[in-house]
């Protein structure tokens, strides 16, 4: 079984002292640091952007996990590495077209790549570019605001991918993110992700620590 990695999302940090939420995840066990990216496009909402990275990145040493929930990712993908990215994820439903060369253009930087499916979006869509992707995430909520309640047939989902990177052979992650809590992380291990995105969960926790230690260990 690959590492587990709890990566909090930090949509659900108070912005107006960013640079200290970040600081806490990573005193507090925290493995990855998730930054969700929104246009107001391809999702309905608006979170922040490259200079959110650019400032991040100067107060963690905690890989940035940039996952772009944006229409024409290609266009800011070279802004985003600079800005110190070390994994830019993009969807498949923004790139239907094109996925194979935004992902092989996210490589060409220097960074890693990763693609990503939406609740609705089968497996099979995917199933061709993983073999260049080095994380696949599976969305277990519709993209666009931080709280939602976890969709359970991204199980499914989790347990199909699993055995087509275990028969791969190849080193890439299994991210989940969407509606993670401390009750149903055991099941969504289970299934096959290795990567556990939590935004409300460790945020609004009494006890980070805990609630990271909590979601690492069940």
């Amino acid at each position: 079984m690959k590492t587990i990695k709890i990566a909090p999302s930090i949509l659900s940090a108070d912005f107006s002292k960013m640079g200290e939420e970040v600081r806490s995840l990573e005193q507090n066990g925290a493995d990855v640091v998730h930054c969700d990216v929104m246009d107001g496009v391809f999702v309905n909402n608006i979170t922040f952007g490259i200079k959110m990275v650019e400032d991040i990145r100067k107060t963690t040493s905690l890989p940035l996990d940039c996952h772009l929930m944006i229409v024409h990712p290609e266009k800011y993908v070279e802004r985003f590495a600079k800005a110190g990215a070390d994994i830019i994820t993009v969807h498949w439903e923004a790139c239907q077209d094109n996925l194979k060369e935004v992902l092989q253009l996210i490589k060409s930087t220097g960074v890693k790549c990763g693609a990503v499916i939406n609740p609705d979006t089968p497996v099979e869509k995917i199933k061709d570019v993983i073999p260049l992707c080095d994380m696949v995430l599976v969305m277990s909520v519709f993209p666009g605001f931080g709280g939602q309640k976890f969709i359970s047939s991204a199980l499914d989902k989790l347990r199909e991918l699993r055995a087509i990177i275990d028969e791969s052979g190849k080193d890439i992650d299994l991210e989940i993110d969407g509606g993670v809590t401390k009750e149903n992380v055991a099941e969504i291990k289970r299934a096959g992700a290795n990567v556990i995105v939590a935004g409300s969960a460790v945020f609004k926790a009494e006890n980070r620590a805990e609630m990271i230690k909590a979601l690492k260990d069940a």
